[in-house]
């Protein structure tokens, strides 16, 4: 009886590891097929391309984040106080990403770079997750504005330094205690500007 072929999350797992490991460059189709023990048409059978290997290894991380936001955001908590954690939260998922998964984390910048479908999806995602908690806060009237947009745009502009992955990676050598101290002085000053009304 022949080898059974791999599954499409075997691959992922291989190319997953070879990414982390060599970078994204130094990643083939033709290697994680090696390492699978299949043709490198197997591989195809699964992802149509590099890009899109690569890309699946990046929804999968992101569907891992929106997960964890989600918990927040359908928790019974004000909604003051989820927006505030969902926040947080993101900040501190994408730079772990960066501090543990350096390769991992320029494959998806070179994702942003090129604006693929994987990174619109997920900003999708991130922006219906807050723009729920947003409205939650809007129809009781703790958050005062005339539309939800005004809102997410405040909350985006304000908080752009440590919730953009090209603006995290940028910061990655500055003192994390610091930068979480930052953005939760930040925060508070934000949630309180959307209670008051001051967007």
């Amino acid at each position: 009886m022949g080898k059974a072929e791999p599954t499409g999350a075997r691959l992922l797992d291989i190319a997953t590891d070879h990414v982390r490991k060599h970078g994204l460059e130094r990643t083939s189709v033709v290697a994680v097929a090696r390492e699978a023990q299949v043709s490198h048409a197997a591989v195809y059978r699964y992802f149509a391309s590099k890009d899109a290997l690569i890309d699946a290894i990046t929804a999968d991380w992101h569907k891992a984040v929106e997960t964890q936001l989600a918990v927040v955001a359908d928790a019974p908590d004000p909604a003051d106080d989820k927006l505030e954690r969902m926040m947080l939260l993101l900040a501190r998922l994408y730079r772990e990403r960066l501090d543990h998964e350096p390769n991992l984390y320029a494959a998806w910048l070179s994702a942003i770079g090129e604006n693929r479908a994987v990174v619109r999806k997920h900003r999708r995602r991130i922006r219906t997750l807050i723009e729920r908690v947003v409205e939650e806060g809007r129809s009781i009237e703790l958050f005062r504005a005339r539309s939800n947009e005004r809102l997410i745009a405040f909350l985006a502009d304000a908080l752009h330094r440590f919730t953009e992955p090209v603006a995290i990676h940028a910061d990655r050598d500055a003192n994390r205690h610091e930068l979480d101290q930052r953005l939760a002085r930040l925060l508070r000053v934000v949630i309180r500007a959307m209670v008051a009304g001051s967007v």
